[in-house]
C-alpha cells in the first residue's frame, strides 16, 4: 500500500487542487481534507498545507490557522516524525505554529514570513537553490548538492524576518533549506525561500514548486516542447514521494 498524504483545507485555502494533482502525478496517494474532517488526519502518513489566505490572513498570515484544531494533529504527527510540507500560506502557518525553524516552543513563533519589502503582492517565476546538505532532510535527500528548482513566487507576505541572533541560529543550525537565485524578490533575510526544522521532517517553502510541475507552467517555452511533460518543479515532489516510500 502506498503512503497516504492529506492536503489540508482551511477556510480561504487555495491551490489545493494543483497541489493534489502534483502529488498524485508523482505516485502519492493524496486526499483533500476539509477543516470539518480534521479528526481523520491521524490515519495519514504525511501532511501538506497548500497556499492561499487561510482565515483571510487576519492578524497576520498563518496566525489563526496555526491554532486551528487540525494543527493539533499536524503538530503531533510532526513530533512523531511524519513528513509535513507547507507551501506559501502553508509555510506561513508552519512558522506561526512554531514547527519551523522549530527552535522554540510549539505555537511560539521565533520568525515570520511577513510583508514583502516593496509592500505589495509579488508574482514572479523564480529559481531556488538547495542551501543545505541534501542528506539534511528526507525532502532533499534525492537532490544533488546545490540543486536548482524552478517555482513561482506568489505572495504578499513572504519576507523572512527575525532577530539578528535568530538569523544566525537559522544559518548555524542548517535550517535555511533553499535560497532565491539572484536575490529574494520580496527582500527576505538570508534570501530565504524555505526553512527546515531540526529533525528535517518539516519543510516550509514560500514559492510554489507545484506551479512549475509541467512545461505549460513556464512563462516561455521552446517551440516543440511537450506542454504536458513534467517540469523542474516536479523534481521536488518526486523526492517527497521517494521519502514517503522508504
Amino acid at each position: 500500500m502506498s503512503a497516504r498524504a492529506a492536503v489540508l483545507i482551511f477556510p480561504g485555502t487555495n491551490s489545493e487542487d494543483e497541489t493534489l494533482r502534483m502529488l498524485r502525478a508523482v505516485g502519492i496517494d493524496a486526499d483533500l481534507v476539509h477543516w470539518s474532517r480534521g479528526e481523520t488526519l491521524p490515519q495519514y502518513d504525511a501532511y501538506v498545507l497548500p497556499g492561499g489566505f487561510a482565515y483571510e490572513d487576519r492578524i497576520r498570515a498563518g496566525a489563526i490557522p496555526a491554532h486551528d484544531r487540525m494543527m493539533d494533529h499536524v503538530i503531533a504527527g510532526a513530533e512523531r516524525g511524519k513528513l509535513v510540507l507547507g507551501i506559501c500560506n502553508g509555510a506561513q502557518i508552519l512558522l506561526e505554529a512554531g514547527l519551523v525553524p522549530g527552535t522554540g516552543a510549539v505555537r511560539r513563533p521565533t520568525a515570520a514570513f511577513t510583508r514583502n519589502a516593496q509592500r505589495h503582492f509579488v508574482s514572479k517565476h523564480v529559481e531556488i537553490r538547495l542551501a543545505v546538505d541534501p542528506q539534511r532532510s528526507p525532502f532533499t535527500a534525492h537532490m544533488q548538492p546545490g540543486a536548482i528548482i524552478p517555482a513561482w513566487a506568489s505572495h504578499g507576505e513572504g519576507r523572512l524576518a527575525a532577530s539578528d541572533a535568530h538569523l544566525r541560529e537559522i544559518v548555524e543550525g542548517a535550517h535555511l533549506a533553499f535560497t532565491y537565485e539572484g536575490g529574494a524578490p520580496n527582500g527576505a533575510a538570508l534570501d530565504c525561500a524555505a526553512l527546515l526544522n531540526r529533525a528535517g521532517n518539516v519543510l516550509a517553502i514560500m514559492p510554489h514548486p507545484e506551479r512549475d510541475g509541467w512545461n505549460f507552467n513556464h512563462p516561455a517555452r521552446a517551440e516543440g516542447d511537450d506542454p504536458l511533460a513534467p517540469s523542474g518543479g516536479s523534481t521536488f515532489f518526486r523526492g517527497f514521494a521517494a521519502a514517503l516510500s522508504v
